[in-house]
């Protein structure tokens, strides 16, 4: 292969991935749990979120009795929108902004518990950790940074409880994870008009491994502090890279990449002031800053292509939420949370132009029987105004074109969902004497 063509390939590699550098911007998906979600998840480490806190702490299997089954179903509305500002390289300024790039998504997640005997329980969490849906306008300011974005994933994670004692519970279990994104941004291509700019793309998937473990203390009626822990999933990414040019076609072709998932640590308190009212508090860390820069190689050439220079912070989100049994049948509850982005200034893009957010949450439980219980919550996201800068000296950096805008963002969520009781809790063994 001849040096000047080989190069050039390279160079068109290495422009698409540019393009989608912003993909594993803050992705996670805090959507697990109902219940919680309408106290902005606060006190979901110690069981706040009925079943459904397996997911923050497996260890909380051991507060649901007998046989247990939860669903959940989450719709989450973004609306985002990014203006281009000052700096923006003429030629696109003039192309407008992106529209309002929130895509909305549903999102199921799932839980049941299953109690052995006194001592033991058994449990399976089912449920998207992460995720991403935006798309501006076709042709916009910032087309050459993003397009489209899509991440999917699914985990599913079986966990065994024990009740050490009666303050003392721990769980574990595997967390098996799939990962996929799709990623489109506009190529630019000299002498082609930026209205006519060609669509190139990344894509790629894994499956990957990892685990889930905790515990909840209950010193006394009332308290139960809980603390859990997902580890990272490491993924061995198989994808392809499309260009709209036959003669690069073969050195887009076939890359690879590794990433590792950010691991999460959760506390939860959950603090009884009345026999109808609780007050719950609620922490939790996500290691985003291990992602780092990721490399990408290309399978066709043997050769690293480019880098996802993520450089992403961690994350840390305080909750507190309180509930009110309204009615033997009826609870009601609130919450609010704060959380610090990953992203900021120094790493935000089109992508995901994400950014510290407030939540307010509202919910309720209704006791339709002995075995059924359903469950709603509403939550509201407010961010605040925020910037983007791409371009020459700037980790985002597409064919050294510059683009600043202005961000606009904000979401709603709605949640419905319903806890069903299968079976009572089995009977405690027979004593049998010794004479």
């Amino acid at each position: 292969m001849g040096g000047t063509v080989r190069a050039a390939m390279l160079a068109a590699t290495a422009m698409v991935l540019g393009a989608g550098a912003a993909h594993a911007g803050a992705f996670g998906i805090r959507e697990q749990s109902t219940e919680a979600q309408g106290l902005a998840w606060a006190g979901a480490a110690a069981g706040s979120g009925g079943v459904s806190s397996i997911f923050w702490n497996p260890a909380t299997i051991t507060m649901n009795p007998g046989f247990v089954a939860e669903q959940n179903l989450t719709y989450i509305g973004l609306s985002s929108t990014i203006r281009p500002d000052i700096g923006t390289n003429p030629g696109l300024a003039r192309l407008g902004g992106s529209g309002d790039i929130g895509q909305g998504a549903v999102v199921p997640a799932g839980a049941t518990s299953y109690q052995l005997n006194d001592r033991l329980w058994l449990g399976l969490s089912t449920g998207a950790p992460f995720g991403l849906v935006t798309k501006p306008r076709q042709v916009w300011a910032g087309e050459v940074y993003g397009r489209s974005s899509r991440i999917f994933s699914l985990a599913f994670n079986p966990v065994i409880g024990f009740k050490v004692n009666e303050w003392l519970s721990v769980a574990a279990g595997p967390n098996i994870e799939y990962f996929r994104l799709t990623l489109r941004q506009a190529l630019p291509i000299p002498g082609i008009q930026p209205t006519v700019y060609p669509s190139s793309f990344l894509k790629g998937e894994s499956w990957g491994a990892g685990f889930t473990a905790g515990a909840t203390i209950t010193p006394r009626d009332g308290t139960v502090l809980g603390i859990g822990y997902r580890s990272s999933v490491h993924h061995d990414i198989d994808g392809s890279i499309g260009v709209p040019l036959v003669a690069l076609a073969r050195a887009a072709g076939q890359v690879r990449a590794k990433l590792n998932t950010p691991d999460k640590l959760s506390v939860g308190l959950t603090q009884a002031i009345s026999p109808v009212a609780r007050v719950n508090l609620g922490f939790e860390w996500d290691n985003w800053s291990r992602l780092g820069n990721i490399g990408i190689v290309s399978k066709t050439l043997g050769l690293p292509v480019n880098s996802l220079p993520l450089n992403y912070k961690d994350g840390y989100t305080y909750s507190i939420g309180a509930e009110y049994d309204a009615a033997p049948n009826l609870t009601l509850r609130t919450g609010f949370a704060y959380e610090t982005s990953p992203i900021d200034f120094s790493n935000r893009s089109v992508r995901l132009p994400d950014g510290d957010r407030y939540n307010v949450s509202v919910g309720a439980s209704y006791r339709w029987n002995e075995k059924l219980t359903l469950n709603a919550a509403y939550s509201h996201f407010f961010l605040d105004r925020s910037r983007i800068l791409a371009g020459i000296g700037r980790d985002y950096n597409v064919g050294n074109i510059a683009f600043a805008g202005v961000v606009d963002s904000s979401a709603d969520i709605v949640s419905v969902g319903f806890r069903y009781v299968f079976g009572a809790p089995p009977a405690p063994a027979p004593l049998v004497r010794k004479y």
